[in-house]
C-alpha cells in the first residue's frame, strides 16, 4: 500500500486504542500481582504508541521492530539519555517474558519493588510520547 493510500487517521487510532486498552491491562496485572506479566505488556503500551506516533509523523506504516530505542530514533523524536536508557531496558521486558529461557530469572527480578518503579517509568514515558502527538 502506498503512502497515498493509507487512512492515516483510521491507523493512528487502531495503535493508540490499542495501547490505552494495553495500559488497563499493565494496571490489572499490576494489582493482581503478575508483575512479569504487566511489564511484558507495559513494553506493548509503549510500542504501540510509538507506532501511531510513527504513521502520524511518517504517513505511512510502521516499522515491524520491536526496540522502543530504535523506534524513537526512526521516528525523529529528541530524547535524553534517561529516556533512552529506559527505553532500552523496557524493549528486555519484550525478550525475557516472551522466552522459556529468560523467562525464570525476569520473574525473580520482578518484585513489587522493581515493577513499581517500571511501572512509573512506562507510565512516564507513556504520559511524554502522548505529548509528541
Amino acid at each position: 500500500m502506498g503512502k497515498n493510500n493509507l487512512n492515516t487517521e483510521k491507523i493512528i487510532e487502531y495503535w493508540e486504542s490499542s495501547s490505552d486498552m494495553d495500559f488497563n491491562t499493565m494496571m490489572n496485572l499490576y494489582k493482581s500481582r503478575d508483575y512479569h506479566w504487566a511489564l511484558f505488556i507495559g513494553h506493548l503500551v509503549l510500542e504501540k504508541l510509538l507506532k501511531a506516533l510513527y504513521v502520524k509523523r511518517k504517513n505511512e506504516h510502521p516499522v515491524f521492530i520491536h526496540d522502543l530505542l530504535r523506534l524513537t530514533k526512526k521516528i525523529g523524536i529528541e530524547i535524553n539519555d534517561k529516556q533512552a536508557d529506559m527505553l532500552d531496558t523496557i524493549t528486555t521486558f519484550n525478550i525475557n517474558a516472551r522466552y522459556d529461557n529468560y523467562k525464570q530469572d525476569f520473574y525473580k527480578l520482578c518484585t513489587k519493588e522493581f515493577t513499581d518503579t517500571w511501572i512509573n517509568n512506562i507510565t512516564e514515558l507513556r504520559q511524554w510520547i502522548k505529548e509528541q502527538f
